[in-house]
């Protein structure tokens, strides 16, 4: 796991400034890579490739990046891990490849020469990376399937910048300037959704998809290079439970290839507690895993963390966090987050307590509610999904709901919008759309459109849960959790690995009938493959999200974080009282408070 920045044509500067800016932009970096760094300048074709690591694999200087072919004409920086990188070596060696490291970053260059950009489909993981190729005068950027690592780019008068993360971008010019739809988008779905960030031309590449760039025309193409398609041609339980424990199974296992300390993180859901049961099969008692908990009993479970632990007796860490904590983290938290976010404070404890752990990667079961069920979505579809057949030329009678008392029930206007977002923001959204519009002091009619000009997938010809299945995953676990979890990681010098988004698994995940996978909702597949292995207290418990005291804390500091909020007007003091007076949720004034944070944008 690393970080990863580039300049592609660095027109308007001398060598040695390009070096120099190459260099103070992969120290502030540092936090992502802190065991190694690296810098490459090829003068000739003005491109500057900078990298910092976070040793995993080969932890010797071998891995050092950029890391070139045995000519230099081909470099990569690469961020992430590929988890079927030993296959594919032995597969290279076959074909007459030679190898100078155990790395899997030489297994990206190597397949890379052997196959072209065939190859970025064989991998398997969680990826990142530029391959810089000076044969063919091309640079490109690559992002695996799911979107699990970010790769932001921006072009600027032929110029092509890249980094994981945004703040590269500002500190590369420190007035570049904000996109001035951000506000709304964080408004209403509490982050920024891709393609788009808080900087006006600075775009996140879509996921599954490469970007070229000819490096002597400055022209450049993004090719979507592979994607997970519904099929639902299977239909049979039996082979579905026999596959899924297989693939699952599967993928724990190499999700915990590692020459650095590794662990799992065990919250007490189905999800956490089945990749502790299965790490615990490969590792024994050697597996670390961790839990947080709190003072406040109705949010602890302590006593389903305990149950895993008890059984697989692993090397345990619980970490206490109470308010102080929280309180005294809050400058940090803002500072990690890459793009404003109303979630992502418990990414940052957990990945805080793993490093305190010593720990350099930790598993995490997110994704196993995204693709099997385990969100109210699921079932609140089949209340609404009538709506979606409305016509779209009758949907502005939706609009009326703006005039309703209920935040709930103004929430259904977003039905009048022309987008399969609509959907979404009626489970999820922060504000409705009357509300963002007061509080930025904006027409309303600009808020919906600047809603519906977000890109998306199309989920009209889809079986509904399967839409939601893919609604949840596209839009909220790329757009909020992946992203959360990356910047809050890395921050604290983590990797955190996903074995549920694992390619193989996924891909058949999407081939199975929903009404076997959907069953009985609640995740019913995943908890009937496993249900002789996930204790029944696990598996019986009634559901509840990681769920921290967020709400009792802040209202017990209400002041120390309303003197935080700098946009002033009625409905900004509407959300206040009605925060302090317990009729709002937290998150929608904690929204405020992230709007007004600058390092978070």
């Amino acid at each position: 796991m690393c970080r990863i920045l580039g300049i592609i044509n660095y027109c308007g500067l001398s060598d040695n400034s390009a070096r120099n800016l190459i260099n103070y932009l992969t120290d502030e970096l540092a936090h992502g890579g802190p065991d190694d760094r690296g810098i490459h300048q090829d003068v000739n074709n003005k491109v500057v490739l900078g990298h910092r690591r976070l040793s995993i694999l080969d932890l010797s200087k071998s891995g050092s990046q950029p890391m070139s072919n045995e000519n230099d004409s081909i470099l990569i920086v690469f961020n992430g891990e590929i988890y079927n990188y030993v296959e594919l070596r032995q597969q290279l060696l076959n074909l007459g490849h030679e190898f100078n490291s155990n790395t899997d970053t030489e297994v990206i260059l190597k397949a890379y020469i052997q196959w072209g950009v065939n190859s970025f489909k064989k991998f398997v993981g969680m990826f990142s990376f530029c391959i810089y190729d000076k044969n063919n005068n091309e640079t490109y950027l690559v992002r695996d399937q799911s979107g699990i690592k970010p790769l932001y780019y921006s072009f600027d008068k032929n110029q092509l910048i890249f980094s994981s993360e945004t703040k590269t971008f500002t500190h590369y010019k420190k007035d570049w300037k904000e996109n001035n739809k951000w506000k709304t988008y964080f408004l209403a779905f509490g982050f920024i959704p891709e393609p788009f960030t808080t900087l006006d031309n600075v775009l996140m590449l879509p996921k599954g998809s490469y970007l070229v760039f000819n490096n002597k025309s400055f022209d450049y193409n993004i090719i979507q290079y592979d994607k997970f398609n519904f099929t639902s041609t299977v239909n049979n339980l039996e082979e579905a439970t026999y596959n899924i424990e297989r693939l699952i199974e599967e993928s724990v296992k190499r999700h915990l290839i590692s020459d650095a300390p590794i662990g799992v993180f065990l919250s007490g859901g189905i999800d956490s507690s089945l990749i502790s049961l299965l790490s615990s099969k490969f590792m024994g008692s050697d597996l670390n895993t961790l839990s947080i908990t709190f003072d406040e009993s109705e949010f602890s479970e302590k006593k389903y963390q305990e149950i895993v632990h008890n059984k697989i007796q692993s090397k345990h860490s619980y970490y206490q966090l109470g308010e102080k904590d929280f309180l005294n983290s809050i400058e940090d938290i803002f500072s990690a987050m890459d793009q404003p976010t109303t979630d992502g404070i418990n990414s940052y404890f957990i990945s805080k307590f793993a490093h305190e752990d010593g720990l350099k990667t930790v598993l995490s079961g997110l994704g196993g509610d995204e693709l099997f069920g385990g969100y109210p979505s699921f079932e609140r579809i089949n209340k609404i999904w009538i709506l979606n057949k409305v016509n779209r030329s009758f949907r502005k009678i939706f609009s009326v709901f703006d005039y309703l008392g209920d935040d709930k029930i103004k929430k259904l206007s977003y039905l009048s919008m022309k987008s399969p977002h609509n959907f979404y923001l009626l489970f999820r959204a922060i504000h409705n759309a009357k509300s963002i519009s007061k509080l930025l002091e904006i027409d309303q009619r600009e808020v919906l459109e600047s809603l519906e000009d977000i890109p998306m997938m199309n989920t009209d010809n889809l079986e509904k849960r399967n839409a939601t299945s893919l609604m949840e995953s596209d839009i909220y676990m790329k757009n909020q959790l992946l992203r959360d979890t990356d910047f809050m990681s890395m921050s604290n010098s983590v990797e955190v690995r996903v074995p549920f988004l694992d390619q193989d698994l996924v891909r058949y995940i999407y081939s199975i009938d929903p009404k076997i996978k959907f069953a009985n909702n609640n995740k019913y597949l995943l908890q009937k493959t496993f249900e002789n292995f996930i204790p029944k207290k696990i598996l019986n418990r009634k559901k509840q999200g990681f769920l921290f005291p967020f709400q009792l804390w802040i209202r017990k500091n209400i002041n120390m974080f309303t003197d935080l909020i700098e946009i002033k007007n009625p409905m900004v003091d509407k959300t206040i009282r009605d925060f302090k007076s317990g009729n709002l949720h937290w998150s929608r004034f904690w929204s405020l408070v992230v709007l007004s944070q600058k390092s978070a944008i």
